[in-house]
């Protein structure tokens, strides 16, 4: 086909070919899935980190005159 062309029945042996390599070419993305939690601790109470941020907004606008 020329350039630009498009060929289903090439699309769908690509897919064919891949689906069912048995010689361990094709990447399981589920291989290290794992059910654990996440958390972490801010160290500052909220309040506090809402001030920190209203002042890195307020230094921004300084910026930007």
């Amino acid at each position: 086909m020329g350039f630009g062309s498009y060929d289903e029945s090439e699309q769908e042996r690509q897919q064919s070919d891949g689906a069912d390599a048995a010689d361990g070419s094709t990447v399981d993305a589920h291989e290290n899935d794992h059910e654990g939690e996440a958390s972490f601790e801010a160290g500052a109470s909220t309040d506090d980190l809402v001030s920190q941020l209203q002042t890195m907004k307020d230094d921004g606008d300084d910026d930007e005159e």
